[in-house]
């Protein structure tokens, strides 16, 4: 079996780990990276001993590259994308896969065209308490689905992150929102129709360096999301209350014959909970040991295994986008007032193969 060469654009501050998971893989080659900030690159490039790109057309000149790896900032996300499919080369890409959705139809239409593929993070909900969560749901263990909560309290980004203007003007709904909005869409499906609400509880911040700055989008998101079959999920996002403060977070299923409580939508080790109706919730085992915290590569590692194998890749640009439709419809819906319908749908990942 021969090696899927894989290369990063963008070298900030996640870029770290997604290298040192697909330096892992003995079946993926960690061939280089590139960033606009060359001193980047190179520290990045040195640390796995691969090349630093100087430029993005550097590197799509590589006919060793199959697969880009976008991880620059998320107002970039588009223009490399589309850079990435024009030049030939499959494409995973961090979140969100674009800030408005006829961009993301637009590069999953491009990828079809192509005959390319497209992935998109967030993949936690390939992690192993999340797969258990979702082969509990397809088996009906807590009967028919009807209330869905899911909790992001991301705390305040400016006092941990050097750079956190960036992820503030974006906001947390389109940050954050993203990782249940996946995860329960694995669960359920397509949503089509969004209501929601929007405030901003602290706008005046000041940076790690004490340079100040004021917030331009609401870091308190609510969203009231509507599933086809009915099922409601409401969403509360915030960069404001730490989640080390709070016992809101994760993600509850409720259904007719009980609740499934997954603790926590980010790490593949997150607690996992199942109660019968009016019974106090005791926990699940997952299927297989838990990776602990995120393995940040395990997406672009089926992505990669999909293409040699002829088979769909489990996150798909097509549920990235509609994840994205669903974000901007609750920004207009906070912005205007009122429902918004959704139009798009996509087929749901098929579980991993030690979860089916």
């Amino acid at each position: 079996m021969g090696t899927t060469g894989v290369a990063i654009v963008g070298c900030g501050n996640i870029a770290q780990r997604y290298a040192a998971d697909l330096a892992s893989y003995p079946e993926i080659e960690l061939r280089g990276v590139q960033d606009v900030d060359p001193a980047r690159a190179g520290t990045l490039a040195a640390a796995h001993g691969v090349r630093a790109y100087a430029t993005m057309d550097e590197l799509l000149a590589d006919p060793g590259v199959d697969i880009v790896v976008n991880l620059t900032a998320h107002k970039a996300h588009y223009e490399v994308i589309r850079r990435a499919l024009e030049a030939g080369r499959h494409v995973h890409s961090e979140k969100p896969l674009a800030l408005r959705y006829e961009e993301a139809a637009e590069l999953v239409t491009l990828a079809g065209e192509r005959g390319l593929r497209l992935g998109g993070a967030p993949a936690t909900f390939l992690g192993e308490s999340q797969q258990t969560a979702l082969k509990l749901l397809r088996e009906e263990a807590i009967g028919r689905v009807r209330l869905v909560y899911a909790e992001v309290n991301w705390g305040r980004i400016e006092v941990w992150h050097p750079e956190p203007v960036g992820f503030y003007e974006v906001g947390a709904l389109f940050d954050v929102g993203v990782y249940p909005l996946t995860i329960a869409t694995a669960a359920l499906g397509p949503a089509r129709r969004v209501t929601a609400f929007s405030s901003t509880l602290h706008p005046q911040r000041t940076r790690l360096d004490g340079l100040p700055f004021t917030l331009t989008t609401p870091d308190y998101v609510v969203a009231n999301i509507e599933f086809e079959g009915g099922v409601l999920l409401r969403l509360t996002c915030d960069f404001y209350v730490d989640q080390r403060n709070t016992h809101q977070k994760g993600m509850e299923f409720h259904g007719d014959g009980g609740s499934l409580l997954l603790r926590g939508w980010h790490d593949f080790d997150a607690p996992l909970e199942i109660a019968a109706f009016r019974e106090e919730p005791r926990p699940v085992k997952p299927l297989r040991e838990p990776y602990a915290g995120v393995e940040w590569g395990r997406a672009v590692r089926d992505l990669a295994a999909a293409i040699r194998e002829r088979r769909p890749h489990r996150a798909t640009g097509q549920q990235a986008a509609h994840v994205v439709e669903i974000l901007c419809a609750a920004r207009a819906s906070y912005e205007k007032g009122g429902t918004v319908e959704l139009v798009s749908s996509f087929e749901p990942p098929a579980p991993m193969s030690w979860a089916e």
